[in-house]
């Protein structure tokens, strides 16, 4: 695939959907859970995990209880024979009879906000021993992050406040082990919370849905003049907590320190980059405010040939290339070869894994072993950085979904799959994208890269 197979054209925009209503976990799925992180549990030799939980590093806590401490912190202790303790804050305590795992409750305002009482205060180390945690030999630790693809390499670095940790050492027993165990939840080869089942998808793609409506309403209503503060409320959507900062940013980025939307106004030739996420799904796009190639500034006139169309390509790879059981270098490797890291300077991962936070890990690197598997979430997450032009941006998200899979979706969920099938003609008979067979779009605005606002019914496709 070279330039010329892209082109720049009047193309229909994709379908959007409204009021699309959440759907809940089930019971089974919240058992199936907790059964997936006991039996990896078990298969490294944990006696019990403690998990932490914070409002920005909350998903390993959640996939098991349903919630997060909003704005305290929690701790959820696991033993391997499914007994489960939370330990909360002042603020957080009615939320332990409503969770989603069965569990003993134990009142702690350590973890409560500052100067508000502390009544019931008992050292850490003492509830450790209380229940018994002390006495375990192999205690996992689980913040968000495992530091290092090979959890071997740094599994005594924690990401746990230092008090938590302290707490654990002081109170475990002499020859007790303590290690980073979040690769259980989170690794691409092993981690639970890495591939999902028919009522996990539906109920992710609530939140992909709502992104890319979002995005494409945000870029209708670029207009000269408009503030990034009204772009920013197109990017909102049904009350719903974003899983990244909301961009909305015209001309020069980053301006006093300042990442939020204001009240600067679009100016014709600004660039523009447009990001909101939800949880299941991130949308953004980067381009310029113009309506024609004409309108370009002078020394980027060669813009779409470039950065634009080359990036395009890239992601037009990305849908055609991915297939389940394939190794993540395979795919990190096809990017790299229509797309050289060398000249277009991306250095994430091309690609990486959603869940209830917008990046929670990646099996796409440059040596991965890891197998893409039927029920992963993925973000088509290609950021290149040319000297002298501005990026480019079109960040969607789709699962990975076998015929099994598929065909339990359609029946447990024939409204999402009448979606996903809408979603997957769209890519194929408009974009004339070729999109793998094992991909179902879970975003609406999968392959759909306006790069320039003012020119509204204008997008690329391959020829």
């Amino acid at each position: 695939m070279n330039n010329s197979e892209i082109q720049l054209t009047n193309i229909c925009k994709p379908t959007i959907f409204m009021d699309v209503a959440p759907t809940f976990l089930t019971d089974e799925t919240m058992d199936e859970r907790k059964q997936k992180v006991l039996d990896n549990m078990k298969l490294e030799g944990f006696d019990a995990l403690v998990l932490y939980a914070d409002k920005e590093h909350g998903g390993n806590f959640e996939y098991l209880t349903g919630f997060i401490p909003r704005f305290e912190e929690g701790l959820l202790i696991l033993d391997v024979n499914g007994d489960c303790t939370l330990i909360l804050g002042n603020e957080n305590l009615k939320m332990a009879k409503v969770a989603r795992i069965e569990n003993q409750l134990i009142h702690s305002p350590l973890f409560s906000l500052p100067n508000q009482p502390m009544d019931n205060e008992a050292r850490l180390e003492d509830i450790f021993e209380t229940i018994n945690l002390s006495k375990k030999s192999k205690i996992g630790v689980v913040g968000w992050k495992m530091f290092t693809t090979n959890e071997s390499d740094n599994d005594t670095y924690f990401d746990l406040p230092y008090f938590i940790i302290q707490a654990l050492l002081t109170s475990k027993d002499e020859q007790a082990v303590l290690k980073n165990a979040a690769h259980l939840f989170i690794r691409g080869d092993k981690g639970a919370r890495t591939t999902n089942n028919s009522n996990e998808i539906a109920h992710y793609e609530y939140g992909a849905n709502l992104s890319s409506s979002c995005i494409l309403n945000a870029m209708d209503a670029v207009e000269i003049g408009v503030t990034e503060a009204v772009l920013g409320n197109e990017l909102t959507a049904e009350g719903q907590t974003n899983t990244v900062v909301t961009i909305a940013a015209t001309g020069q980025r980053f301006e006093y320190g300042n990442v939020y939307p204001t009240h600067k106004q679009v100016k014709l030739g600004d660039p523009l980059s447009l990001t909101t996420a939800f949880k299941g799904g991130l949308s953004s796009r980067t381009g310029f405010v113009i309506e024609n190639e004409t309108q370009l500034p002078v020394n980027q006139h060669d813009y779409l040939e470039r950065v634009a169309k080359p990036y395009y390509q890239a992601v037009v790879t990305w849908l055609e290339t991915i297939k389940i059981g394939m190794a993540g270098k395979e795919l990190y490797q096809a990017i790299e070869t229509v797309f050289p890291k060398a000249e277009y300077h991306w250095h994430l991962n091309p690609g990486h894994l959603v869940s209830d936070e917008e990046w929670m890990s990646s099996p796409i690197y440059a040596e991965s072993e890891e197998r893409l598997k039927s029920g992963m979430i993925l973000q088509i997450d290609i950021i290149p950085s040319v000297t002298g032009y501005t990026g480019v941006s079109a960040e969607e998200c789709v699962a990975l979904a076998d015929t099994n899979l598929q065909k339990e979706i359609k029946e447990n969920y024939p409204e999402l799959w009448q979606r996903i099938t809408i979603r997957k003609n769209y890519i194929k008979e408009v974009l004339n994208i070729d999109l793998s067979e094992d991909i179902i779009p879970l975003s609406n605005t999968v392959g759909y890269l306006r790069p320039f606002y003012l020119a509204k019914d204008q997008a690329f496709r391959r020829v």
